[in-house]
């Protein structure tokens, strides 16, 4: 099990980062090999599930999460989603704060605890690094595509 985090200031107001971050079907554009379904119904808000599928072909697994916290940014205060992750293989959580930042931008954390069951904790190193680079990248894209 591993716990990183990505901090991220963007041109865009707390509310369009929120919205952009929180396009759950945007994700599938940003993380490699990755195609996102929300198999509830919308709007967002606590107990929605969102299923990432990700891999190729037989070597693909499902990474279920259903979201616990729902607290869009509103009047100056500080938006905060938390996904639990319920799938089989892949456990933890995933938060996403985004705050009022200088300069009346955005000011976006994302933490995340990574538990793939079937990894022994020797490549927690590596799952670690491997994870903050793939987010951070997917975290910058979502930030930056309208």
């Amino acid at each position: 099990m591993v716990i990183f985090s990505l901090e991220r200031t963007a041109p865009l107001s707390p509310e369009e980062a929120w919205r952009r971050l929180t396009a759950w079907h945007r994700h599938g554009d940003a993380v490699p090999l990755t195609r996102v379904r929300v198999p509830t119904p919308p709007p967002t808000g606590v107990g929605t599930v969102v299923v990432a599928r990700s891999g190729l072909g037989p070597f693909a697994f499902d990474d279920t999460m259903e979201v616990t916290v729902w607290q869009p940014p509103r009047d100056g205060a500080p938006g905060r989603c938390r996904l639990e992750k319920r799938g089989r293989l892949v456990g933890g959580w995933a938060e996403i704060e985004v705050r009022p930042g200088p300069g009346g931008r955005a000011r976006v954390v994302w933490r995340e605890e990574l538990d793939v069951r079937l990894l022994p904790s020797l490549c927690d190193g590596a799952l670690g690094r491997s994870g903050r680079y793939v987010f951070g990248r997917a975290v910058n894209r979502l930030l930056r595509q309208p």
